[in-house]
């Protein structure tokens, strides 16, 4: 199963949208719901992200046999110090974004924290492609 989501920059009137299906159609798949709230948890703060810092982005996600993989890929600044962004309490969010309850500089780490495998590629000035991997089965990598 694969599904595609756009995100729009600057849109908190969606934030959420798309984790929210993921979470949705996860269900009806029958995944263990651990499993289900690793994902959504993961995919809302990438999709944070996307709406906090880029002018547009997309989400793919693939439901494979033996994991489930989340493509993130936006058109907007990059991330000129991805080991700098990965630590819990950075933000680079302007106050506007922190006036809203967002940019507490735990996205990309909470995104860590529940997935099996993550990696970041960015290039400044162009924008940010972020992977993550949830396992399906205990013990794979």
């Amino acid at each position: 199963m694969i599904m595609e989501f756009e995100v729009d920059g600057q849109n908190f009137k969606k934030a959420g949208e798309a984790s929210f299906e993921v979470k949705t159609r996860l269900k009806r798949l029958g995944l263990p719901p651990d499993l289900i709230r690793r994902l959504a948890t993961a995919t809302y703060e990438a999709e944070l992200n996307v709406i906090i810092y880029a002018q547009k982005g997309k989400i793919k996600f693939c439901v494979e046999d033996h994991c489930v993989e989340v493509i993130i890929k936006d058109v907007g600044p990059g991330i000129p110090d991805i080991s700098l962004a990965m630590q819990e309490g950075y933000s680079t969010a302007p106050p506007h974004v922190k006036q809203l309850g967002y940019g507490s500089g735990m996205g990309l780490p909470n995104i860590k924290k529940n997935t099996d495998w993550m990696d970041i590629q960015s290039v400044v000035g162009e924008g940010t492609t972020l992977r993550f991997k949830v396992n399906l089965r205990k013990g794979d990598k």
